[in-house]
Formats: structure tokens, sequence, C-alpha cells
């Protein structure tokens, strides 16, 4: 039990030593921080989730659902008929095409209120519907359109089977007819929870125009049903007495009778937590996992560095700790009172460090609305148990782990042994066991890391991953078990390359090899911060080379532009050429030619295949895939793989096919694309079926524009047709696909940062370490001649040698981690290259460097202020 005198000692002593704690404690501060803003994080995401779903169900006090999606009107009118009910309403939606001024909107429609408690959307302007010929636009379409309240738009829909409702008129559509409707604005809608922002926004109409549609338009294509408007999966209700909770218990009971189909009756909040745990599948709990995985990292390199700054304590108190065994303290307070001070510096930096995180989500609450991200977060974080119990003990118990080595230490000195000088350590306790372990730790990790890429390029990715993961590991513990013995090698050899025949350069280079544990526990901790970054960095290039790859195999060219009107047989018709003449003013589209699908017979009875009917110049203009337009020529048809394993022609020579203009013998050509599209040219086609309309337009995107921007740009151009073309393409699933990984990279390369920050407060630990044990001998080299610059110049070096061996076998390594697993995870895509992301690796090399040089200037302010007499006569 700790005696006050020892706690008394113990604060003194923290108080002497305030600037060399704060080192140890802004570690302790950043890694709490991290983990307490990655659970807060979590809580937002999960609180912004819920909000998110629930939105849709405004103020309803109770949602009755059904997950068959089986209840009906009647179910509606019975929910309506329950006492304590004030108002319930189905949950329907619909689509329509609205036009007007030659521009066309697809847009999302639903049912108006029947009580505004059950509706997330205000109006902005105007009223409700309540004709069947009026409608309520969201904000951003009248915007578009350039209506407002009054003003009529026209809304196009295919009938199936039925007459038109509206328009008598309505002209002749592909199975069925047309009606045209004209609808006038009733009123502008807002949507204030983003609850239909995912979806573009909706319209409102009357809840019998609604149905209308569901019951004209059958989502199967057959013939119209007048029950197809029912199948509704949810129902809201509003009571009369809402937030009432012997109310809403009541109504749970009643409404359970009333609609025996319901699977439930809930809350809108309980109702969202069981949507989201049903789509997410845990993916909240998979966030933290991964997130705290990476704040695990950075709390292990904070225990690097609260090791070394315990180890310079006890250097710097190595007379104070003598003096104390002399008087009569025994070895277990000593080893108490070490462990007293740290966990009273865990206690207190966890405590910041819970505050700091919480400042940074807060301030991050604050900032986000600026950005737009069309969704409501919280405007204040919320603390829990967990949250802040959770980075206080782990911050704690890390600093009290750490601090263990060096309380052994200054408990197992001699009394008479401290009041002496002592050299500098050596390699003491790094045996030869170690060096076996470590060996045998890399070897067979690595081995490991290299059968789970062949698992993975074997099509056994689960397994694969497993073993790359495992083998990693292993062999960077085997690489860090074994720095000891290497790294202040290494060290020393990069001094002296650094600065050849300097006496800086040498002095750093022989300092590095005169406390080998220390060195390679410094340069240690900035290597794993190092290896992740860059292992991230190497694996998400690469995975988008990968990608990149892949898309290009499989589509064609970067966007396609297919016509929607069909002819009376059912054909696709020509692509209107006021759609090719809207494309030229399109900054940023590329090459734009014309392309004729045909669904091409086959005489021998084969299934029929699916041919893209191109000019080889068009092809080679646009295409991803340049290869396949150098095989195109007249009398052949180019097969990518996916085409032939599609239509049964894997190695075959030859095909014939049959169409209107008669029989057509081609040579068949295998191309290494994965199209699901053969490819004939237009002389071929003329013999088969002439006449033939271009059905779409393919197109490329300069690399030196945005896509995104691109295609919004291409999607303005085809509104002001007035013609409704699907637009589509490798070129927005690339830009998808590079914005997930873009996103997800900088959030953890961002994460990781703070293992790399902690690393280099390391740095300038060992540094001020090596400035205590070498007090005599930077006394003597400065009695001799060496001048204060050329003092500074050797902490310098040695900083920098110190942080850049460090980054540079982190960079190696993590080059090596990426790779690897890029290659176990995409090996089904094919061959994953190795991408070295050099400006990444540029930077991690100069801020390292950097730091280094910047960590050297509180020690070699330190050293330099000793007076050369003055050091000499310390013992």
């Amino acid at each position: 039990m700790l005696t006050s005198p020892t706690l008394r000692l113990t604060l003194v002593q923290m108080r002497r030593s305030v600037g060399r704690l704060a080192a140890a404690g802004l570690a302790v501060v950043i890694s709490t921080a991290f983990v307490a803003a990655t659970l807060q994080a979590g809580t937002v995401i999960t609180r912004t989730t819920y909000d998110q779903v629930a939105a849709q169900y405004a103020d309803a006090d109770l949602v009755v659902f059904d997950r068959e999606g089986t209840m009906t009107a009647a179910d509606v009118d019975a929910v309506r008929d329950v006492d304590g009910v004030a108002a319930a309403d189905g949950f329907q939606g619909a689509y329509a095409e609205l036009v007007h001024g030659g521009r066309t909107v697809y847009q999302s429609l639903v049912g108006a209120p029947s009580d505004p408690r059950l509706s997330p959307l205000v109006l902005a302007d105007g009223a409700w519907p309540d004709r069947p010929d009026h409608i309520a636009l969201p904000a951003d379409a009248a915007e578009l359109f350039g209506v407002g309240v009054g003003d009529t738009i026209t809304s196009t829909r295919c009938l199936q089977g039925k007459r038109p409702a509206v328009d008598k008129n309505g002209a002749e559509c592909f199975g069925g007819r047309q009606a045209v409707e004209r609808l006038t604005v009733s009123g502008v809608v807002d949507d204030p929870r983003g609850a239909y922002a995912a979806g573009g926004g909706v319209a409102v109409v009357t809840p019998e125009a609604l149905r209308d549609r569901l019951s004209s338009v059958p989502a199967d294509g057959g013939s119209a049903d007048a029950g197809s408007a029912d199948g509704m999966r949810t129902l809201v209700v509003a009571l009369d007495r809402p937030g009432d909770p012997a109310a809403v218990a009541a109504a749970r009971d009643a409404l359970e009778a009333a609609v025996p189909s319901a699977t439930g009756v809930t809350t809108p909040r309980e109702y969202a937590q069981d949507v989201v745990s049903a789509i997410s599948d845990g993916q909240n709990i998979v966030y933290l996992v991964f997130v705290l995985a990476l704040a695990a990292v950075s709390l292990v390199v904070a225990g690097l560095v609260i090791a070394n700054t315990f180890q310079v304590l006890v250097a710097q108190r190595s007379h104070t700790l003598a003096l104390l065994r002399c008087v009569g303290a025994g070895t277990g307070q000593v080893y108490r009172g070490v462990l007293l001070e740290a966990a009273v510096l865990g206690t207190v930096a966890s405590a910041g460090g819970i505050v700091v995180g919480s400042l940074l989500v807060q301030v991050g609450l604050l900032v986000a609305p600026a950005f737009d991200l069309g969704v409501t977060l919280p405007r204040s974080v919320a603390l829990s148990t967990p949250v802040v119990l959770g980075p206080l003990g782990v911050g704690l118990l890390v600093t009290l782990a750490a601090a263990l080595a060096p309380a052994r230490a200054a408990s197992r000195v001699a009394p008479l042994a401290a009041l002496r000088p002592s050299d500098a350590p050596g390699r003491h306790g790094t045996g030869r066991g170690r060096g076996v372990l470590a060996a045998l730790a890399t070897v067979g990790g690595l081995v490991l890391l290299g059968a789970g890429v062949a698992l993975g390029m074997d099509g056994r990715i689960d397994v694969g991953l497993f073993a790359a993961v495992l083998g990693g590991s292993v062999s960077l513990g085997g690489v860090i078990v074994g720095s000891v013995f290497w790294l202040p090698r290494v060290a020393a050899g990069f001094g002296r390359l650094v600065g050849a025949g300097g006496p800086a350069a040498r002095l750093a280079s022989a300092n590095a090899l005169r406390n080998p544990r220390r060195t390679a526990a410094t340069s240690t901790a900035l290597l794993i911060g190092v290896t992740l970054v860059s292992m991230m960095t190497t694996g998400a290039a690469s995975a988008r080379a990968a990608l990149d790859d892949e898309l290009d195999a499989r589509f064609p060219v970067d966007l396609q532009l297919t016509g929607t009107t069909l002819d009376r047989d059912g054909t696709v018709a020509a692509v209107s050429a006021t759609v090719t003449e809207a494309l030229a003013d399109v900054d940023g589209l590329g090459a734009v030619v014309p392309v004729t699908n045909l669904s091409a017979e086959r005489a021998d009875g084969g299934r029929p295949v699916q041919v893209a009917v191109v000019d080889p110049a068009d092809l080679r203009a646009v295409a991803n895939t340049p290869a396949d337009a150098g095989l195109l020529r007249p009398g052949t048809l180019v097969v990518p793989e996916r085409a032939a394993r599609l239509y049964d022609l894997e190695g075959a020579r030859t095909v014939e096919l049959t169409g209107p203009g008669g029989d057509l013998t081609l040579d068949v050509v295998h191309s290494g694309s994965r199209s699901d599209r053969a490819y004939l040219t237009p002389h071929d086609l003329d013999a088969l079926a002439p006449g033939l309309p271009a059905g779409e337009l393919w197109a490329g995107v300069d690399d030196d524009h945005d896509a995104a921007d691109v295609v919004a740009a291409v999607q303005e151009a085809v509104s002001t047709t007035g013609e409704t073309v699907g637009i589509a393409g490798i070129v927005v699933q690339r830009s998808a696909y590079q914005q997930i990984i873009d996103v997800i990279l900088a959030i953890v390369v961002g994460l990781l940062a703070v293992a790399v920050l902690i690393a280099l407060i390391g740095v300038a630990n060992t540094l001020s370490l090596s400035v205590i044990d070498r007090t005599r001998e930077n006394a003597m080299l400065r009695a001799i001649g060496l001048s204060r610059g050329q003092l500074r110049a050797t902490l310098a070096v040695e900083g920098m040698v110190i942080a850049g061996v460090g980054a540079v076998l982190g960079v190696l390594l993590g080059l090596l981690y990426g790779w690897a697993g890029a290659t176990t995870a995409l090996s089904t895509l094919g061959t994953v290259p190795l991408v070295v992301p050099w400006p990444d690796v540029a930077a991690v090399l100069g801020v390292a460097l950097v730091a280094g040089l910047v960590a050297s200037v509180v020690p070699a302010h330190a050293a330099v202020r000793i007076r050369p007499v003055a050091a000499l006569a310390t013992e």
C-alpha cells in the first residue's frame, strides 16, 4: 500500500519533470482522443442512420409493418377505425415522367398525407394537391422546369391493356397506349429532414391519382390488375394523444388485432433500428472494429513512446533514486512510485484525450452542414458511459504497461551503483533466443503471406486473406522483435552515407549504436505507422489499377447513351440527331460514335449472338480496349471472352449468322476483353440485316476532366432535347469505385497519421535520453573544440537518421504488404499490378526527415546550454 510520503514525493518529481512528461502525456492524449472520437463517431453514424430512416415516417406515433408486403387498402381502413387513431396512411410510391420546356425528369411520387404529422414534407408554397390533375413539385424540380404554383407541366406514361385515363388522344406506345396528362402545379414542397434526399426528392399527388398509376402499369409488364396498387409494407399512424405512453401501448395491441397480416407494430425509431440492422448486417460493428484497430496501432506506438519517456526520467533521476535507496527506501517503494507516476499521468492525459476527442467530433458536427452532406446530423455529441470509461481505461492500462519495464529497472539498481556514473547500456538481454525467434517469425510469416497470395489467386479468397493477414502480422512482429540486432547498424550506416567525412555525421552514426534497444524501439515505433500508411496507399493504388483494368475489359467504352423509344415491332428506334448535336457542346466529352445493336440468329440453331455493330475506326476512337478495334475488319466477328462463354463460341473458328438479308459466314476472332457483346462491321450488317438503325451512341470522356461533371453535363444536354435516353457506362462505375477507394484511403491514412505523429514524439524523447547519457561526452567534445553548431548538427543528423531509417523500412514493408493484400483480395480480377504511389512515398519520407530534424531542436538546445566545465564535473 502506497504511503503518504511516497505520494508526495511522486507528485513533487512530476512537477519537476513536467516538460519531459508532457511528451508522453501528449502521446496518451492523442491516442485516447482517437479512441474517444472513434466511439463517438460510431454513435453519431448510428443515430444519423436511424434518424434518416425514421425521417420518412415524420411525426407518426406508430408504424404497422409487414415484411412480405401484403397489406392492402382495406387494412388502412381497418387501422383508421381503431379507437385512438387520428389518421393513418399507407406507405406507397410510384414514378412519373415529367416534361416541361424541353426538359424531362423521372420523378418519384407519393400520396398527399391525410394528416401533416404523417409526412416529412412541408409546403414551401401553394397547397397540397386535391384533384387528380394537381401535383406538388419538389423545389429543385420546380427550379429546373422554371415553374411555380398555377403553371402546367406534362406527364407521359404508357398504359398497359387499359384505355388512357386522362387524355383520350393519347399516342400509341409499344404494347399499349401512351397517356399524356396535363398536371397543374398546386404547390412546392421542401424536405427539411432529407427523408427522400437519396432518391432525388419526391413530388406529391392525390392518393387516388397515386393508386391509379400503381394499378395501370404493372411492374412485371403483364396485363393491368386493379389490385396491383395493394401490397404495402408499412402503414404510418398518428394518435389522438401523441406521445402518451399509455395511448401508444393501447394502440399497439388494438392495431395488431386489426391487421392480422402485419408482422408487427412499433414506433418509428424502433422500426428504423430494425431496418438498419437488417440492411447493414452488422456493418456498424465492422466499422467500429476496423477503426478501433487503427486506434490500437496508435496506442501501441504511444506505449513505445511512454516507455522511452520513463527511461529518460529514470536516467535523469538516477542520483535521486540512489539517495532514496540509501536512506531506506525499498525496491517495492521505488517500483510503486514509478507506477504511481504512470497512473497519474495516464489518468490525467486520458481525461484530456476524451475532452479533445469530444471537441473534435463536436467541431465536425458544427462544420458538416456547410458541406451539404444530404443527411441531417445531430447538433451535439452524446456522451455515454462506454464513451467515457473506455478511452479512460485503455489510456491508463497502456501507460501502466509501458512503465513496467522502466519501473523494474529503477527498482533493481543498487544504491552504490546508482551513485556512480554508469555507462550507456548496450545489447544487454538481446540474446540468441530472441534472434532465433525473430528470424523464425519473419521467415515463417513471409512464407505464410506468400501462401495466402497463392490461395487467393487459386480462387480461395477467404482462406487466402486469413493466411495473408496472419502471415503479414507474424512477419511484422518478427521484424520488430529482431530490430534490436540490425536496425541500429542500418541507422549507423545510413548516417555515414548522409554525411561522409563530416564529424557530425560520424558522431551521429556512432551514437545510433550506443544503445541499440532505445534506437530500435524509437525507429520501430515510426516503422509501424509508416508501414501501415504505405500498405494502405499501395493497396489502394494497386486495387484501383486492377479495378480499372477489369472495368475496361468488361465494358467497351466510357459512356453509352441508349434510345428508349420503341418501334411498332418492339425494336429500339434510332437515337435522334438532336441528341448527337446536343452532345457536341459538352466540354470534356470525346468522340461520339453510332452503334447498332443486333441479336443475330445462328444458322446452326445455337444461342443468338448479341452483336454491337460499329466501324473499326469509330471503335478505336472510343474503346477502352483498343486491341478489339485492331481485330475488327469485314468478314470477322470479334468475340470477347465473356461473350464466347455466353453464346457457346469458345474455341469456334467460324460462325454462320442468318438475318433478313440472308446468311453470312464469319471468321471468329477471339479477344481478351470481357464484354458481353461481339463486334461486327457495318459492311457485314448490310449483308445480314440492311436498314437497321443505330439505337445507341458510344462516347469517351477526356482523362483531364472530372467524370462526374462530364456525365452531369451530358444529362443536362440530353434533358433539353425532349428525348428520353438512358445514360450508363464504365465512367460512372469507375468514378464511383474511385471515390469510394479515395474516401476510405483518406480516412485510413488520416487515422494512421496519428500513429506516425506519436512516433515522432518518440524520436524527440530518444534524442533527449541521448543527451542525458552523453552529458560528460558532449562536454568533453565541447572542451576539445566542437562548436555549438556542430553539436546541434550531430543531434539533427541523429534525429533524421532514426526517422529516415524507420520511414524507409516502413515504406518497403508497406509496399510488400499492400500489394500482397490487394493481390489476394482481387485475384479473381486477374493480375493485380504493383503500383508504387510515388507522391505518397515521397511525402512520407519528406515528413519523416523534416520531423526528425524538428525533433532534435529541443534536445540540442538543452545540450548546448550546459557549460563544458560544469558538465565535466557531473558525476
